[in-house]
């Protein structure tokens, strides 16, 4: 089997060719990313009772929810949290593997149970139940030198005018903007304006939801004898200050009416005032953005700059974003350090080639060999779903050693024959893979015996072995492939039978080659 790939070199080179061209697309297409996608799905619930303290939060909307998600498919353990802003968050966790779409449907359907059982005010409100990821990939935060611009008016100039824009990122599964501190119309009750009046919050709550509604009053003049038909408008909902001030509460008699304005003192503010962040001394807003399940980390984070910096250009005077989080940095030095490496071990396989066997021609068959193992290895990388993170970058690192090994033990046995008299390169090679064979494919089935197991672990850890391991065995095993296949073809081709004075000259340079090693080493 092994003569006819020597017998026929294009038939190697066209199975080099073919792994080439599979793997480039891989190596293309991969999704960047610091680390596997490791972390178990989440879902995410929440909901707002305004007004209610932790323990009306606890009660009322928590454990009704909880009672109704429990039990729902592939889910581990799920945690709570209520706080006195009236803010409640259920975290469901979820089996490594489980497809987070399905989960979030899943949680969904049973939160739509427990409906009927929360307050009215929550329902009316809305809960959310939304799938997240585990990770930042970037965080930013918009930042003001100008006392005019404080941190209220921050956050909803990124939210108005950045988070649309970085939605729109492909990859991006979903933008947070770090507080509460949304524009809201603040409603400060005077204790004894009220106690005046004999008015209730409950009073006041019920005015606004009368008159601060989208109505739709109708049409005047239909099905009659009129010529014209005229649509009735409303205001809809209050807008500013002056509008909120004169709600009615109730009649006091002599025509007289009693207005918000009377028993409560309004302003525009923020619907929170439990945070305050700083960067620099300065007010400031944190934004962090996170990707989609599957997509390309890099990506994500370089359209989302390049947003940001688009979006500078405009920003009010005094207006900067600073950027705290960068996840591309780790994967980028990793890249690097891959490179170095492969350039590293070319120039370390040049000089131990060259100095060794007195050969340039030697030479060219690693720096063939070893290429076509490493990129042939993304096609499978991409066949499994896998992306180019530390695990997998870390395991090519580590291959590129075994690789180069694999073709200089070849190009060293068909000139241990050619040493040895032979006359033929293509009958050196022959003897020399009769000799090898057995040995490369039994290192080959060895070392994959090693790392192919440990894939099989189940768990976050499982995924980290399961990159790492079959990265590393696709690599040797291509190596192995082209071993037997490339190297023994291009050593028929390139390599040249030695005299006898060049055979002489060889063996001085190779002990004074080694003498000198062992002296530096010393």
């Amino acid at each position: 089997m092994l003569r006819r790939f020597i017998e026929r070199p294009v038939l190697s080179t066209v199975i080099s060719v073919i792994i080439v061209i599979l793997g480039i697309p891989g190596l293309v297409t991969l999704p960047i990313a610091q680390y596997p996608d490791i972390a178990p799905p989440t879902v995410q619930v929440s909901a707002s009772y305004p007004g209610a303290n932790a323990d009306v939060v606890l009660n009322s909307i928590i454990i009704p929810l909880e009672e109704q998600i429990n039990g729902v498919e592939d889910m581990t353990y799920m945690t709570s949290t209520s706080t006195n802003e009236g803010t409640a968050t259920i975290t469901v966790v979820f089996k490594v593997g489980t497809n987070p779409d399905l989960a979030a449907v899943n949680v969904q359907n049973r939160v739509s149970r427990a409906t009927s059982l929360l307050p009215a005010e929550v329902t009316q409100a809305g809960v959310t139940v939304i799938k997240r990821q585990s990770s930042n990939l970037l965080i930013f935060a918009l930042n003001s030198e100008n006392k005019a611009y404080d941190q209220t008016f921050l956050q909803n100039y990124a939210k108005i005018n950045l988070v649309p824009q970085i939605q729109r990122v492909n990859g991006v599964g979903e933008v947070t903007v770090f507080g509460s501190r949304d524009y809201s119309m603040r409603v400060w009750l005077k204790p004894q304006a009220m106690a005046a009046y004999g008015l209730m919050p409950s009073d006041i709550t019920a005015a606004l939801a009368e008159q601060n509604i989208e109505a739709a009053p109708g049409k005047v003049g239909e099905n009659s004898n009129q010529a014209f038909q005229y649509v009735i408008k409303y205001t809809g909902r209050l807008k500013d200050v002056t509008q909120f001030e004169n709600i009615i509460i109730k009649s006091i008699g002599n025509g007289q009416q009693l207005l918000l304005k009377d028993v409560a003192r309004l302003e525009l503010g923020a619907q929170s005032y439990s945070a305050y962040n700083l960067v620099n001394d300065h007010p400031a807003v944190g934004v962090a953005v996170v990707q989609a399940a599957g997509s390309n980390a890099r990506d994500v984070i370089n359209g989302s700059k390049a947003v940001l910096e688009e979006a500078a250009k405009s920003f009010p005077p005094g207006v900067k974003y600073t950027v705290l989080v960068d996840v591309n940095r780790f994967p980028d030095a990793s890249i690097d350090k891959v490179l170095h490496t492969l350039v590293e071990a070319f120039i370390l396989v040049f000089i131990v080639v060259f100095l060794f066997l007195q050969d340039w021609r030697s030479t060219l068959i690693p720096a063939i060999s070893v290429p076509v193992a490493i990129v042939g290895t993304f096609f499978f990388l991409n066949l499994f779903g896998f992306s180019i993170n530390l695990l997998t970058l870390f395991a090519l690192v580590l291959a590129i050693g075994i690789v180069v090994d694999d073709a200089i033990v070849v190009v060293e046995a068909v000139h241990a024959k050619l040493d040895h008299g032979a006359k033929s390169a293509r009958k050196a090679t022959m003897s020399a893979m009769n000799e090898i064979s057995g040995a490369i494919i039994s290192i080959t089935l060895v070392m994959s015996a090693v790392f192919v197991p440990v894939t099989f672990i189940t768990g976050s850890a499982g995924v980290f072995y399961k990159q790492f391991g079959l990265t590393l065995a696709i690599s040797i095993i291509l190596s192995a492939i082209n071993a037997l296949t490339l190297s023994p073809a291009l050593c028929a081709l390139l390599l040249k039978p030695h005299d006898e004075h060049e055979h002489k000259k060889r063996l001085t340079c190779n002990v004074s080659t080694m003498l000198l090693i062992l002296l530096l080493m010393q």
